[in-house]
């Protein structure tokens, strides 16, 4: 009986775990890794609820495009910070108002496309980067609705001073409500996402 022969397989075996502890194949493993860190699926990916967080955090500090805290500091001294204020809302609700009159039934058949084919593809076909983009573009549809309206009652009454602030108080406390009513859904369905592939994968 050959007695080299275990001896130059528990060699060759040790030569290739001291390859692969050197490094022979660290790209893998550190892609490996990277991939365990950063889930590329949505509901558990780190960054999509960062975004989610900024883009609704964002959302309510621009008030019709003026930021709240102008608002706040308008409110307490006026001075040039209310003549800031008066000057963004007349601004910007001409704007908004400007993009509905000539561009409104355009903005509204390709947000309703858009949305249809995320709505069919994430929860018809179980496409979960459609799910994730619908939840986060939908509410941003009823913001813009709410800024035209804003925007129209800006219009029509020309409020100043405390009854501008207060319009523009109204908008914002809404906003905030859509906001955590979209963040709840998003995240029930997203935990129960996250259960469901849980499930399946165990």
């Amino acid at each position: 009986m050959d007695r080299t022969a275990p001896q130059e397989w528990e060699s060759s075996h040790f030569a290739d775990r001291r390859n692969r502890h050197d490094g022979e194949t660290g790209p893998v493993d550190w892609q490996s890794s990277v991939f365990e860190l950063i889930d590329m699926r949505s509901f558990s990916n780190l960054w999509y609820w960062i975004a989610l967080a900024v883009l609704w955090s964002t959302s309510s500090h621009w008030v019709m495009g003026v930021p709240y805290d102008l608002i706040q500091r308008a409110r307490r001294s006026g001075g040039r910070a209310a003549e800031d204020v008066a000057d963004l809302a007349r601004i910007n609700s001409g704007r908004y108002l400007y993009i509905a009159r000539v561009s409104g039934v355009w903005a509204v058949g390709i947000s309703g496309f858009v949305l249809s084919l995320l709505l069919v593809l994430g929860f018809f076909y179980g496409v979960e980067f459609c799910q994730a983009v619908f939840l986060l573009l939908a509410p941003m549809v009823l913001v813009a609705l709410l800024s035209v309206r804003t925007a129209r009652r800006y219009e029509a009454g020309g409020p100043e001073g405390e009854a501008l602030y207060r319009l523009l108080r109204i908008h914002r406390t809404l906003v905030q409500m859509l906001g955590v009513a979209s963040i709840i859904v998003t995240a029930m369905w997203g935990m129960w996402q996250n259960m469901q592939i849980g499930v399946l994968g165990g």
